[in-house]
């Protein structure tokens, strides 16, 4: 297992609508592996999740998306759930959380429908991604180069975008953050 110490992961979520496995498997690898991980969202408290459309697990946001300090952070993960990813793109804290990590070159990690705050934040122009196929038009219609692959990491306009189809290829999406954050961590030492 990957020793990840050093590193600190800001997942952002909605308080309701998120994809269980979405936030559970990336968060509870990351921690197993030594990272730490912090839950912000628009309330602090329950975080309720879904598995096929059912109600799931409750985790607990420790931050509101109002209180969150960027500049902690070495990656930024967005789980994700139709309903959660549409209440996070018209968030204003949530697009303001997306651009700092943007202009301060970090890595961002969005899965399924969880790149469309990045498309509400103007943030797609150039970038090559993939997520699921039903919001591909808005991608596109953003700036973004849509492609049909398990994960893409695109790292123009210098800050790294690792994205993800769905949970299908979740693993793939685990691998490649914790690649990421291993090379950061190496770099540090």
């Amino acid at each position: 297992m990957t020793d990840l110490a050093a590193s600190r992961v800001l997942a952002i979520v909605s308080n309701l609508g998120v994809e269980q496995d979405d936030l559970k498997l990336p968060v509870e690898h990351l921690c197993n592996s030594g990272a730490l991980v912090s839950i912000a969202a628009p309330k602090l408290g329950s975080v309720h999740t879904l598995v096929d459309g059912r109600s799931g697990e409750n985790w607990v946001a420790d931050q509101t998306l109002d209180e969150v300090s960027e500049h902690s952070y070495d990656l930024l993960l967005v789980p994700d759930g139709t309903v959660n990813s549409d209440l996070l793109r018209t968030n204003l804290c949530a697009q303001r959380i997306a651009h700092v990590f943007a202009a301060t070159h970090k890595t961002v990690a969005a899965i399924g429908h969880a790149p469309w705050l990045l498309a509400s934040s103007k943030l797609l122009n150039g970038k090559s991604l993939t997520s699921s196929q039903s919001i591909r038009p808005d991608l596109e219609n953003a700036g973004g180069n849509w492609v049909d692959e398990p994960v893409i990491t695109c790292n123009t306009l210098e800050w790294r975008l690792i994205t993800s189809r769905g949970q299908e290829d979740l693993s793939f999406f685990i691998e490649t953050i914790d690649a990421t954050l291993s090379k950061l961590s190496d770099s540090r030492h």
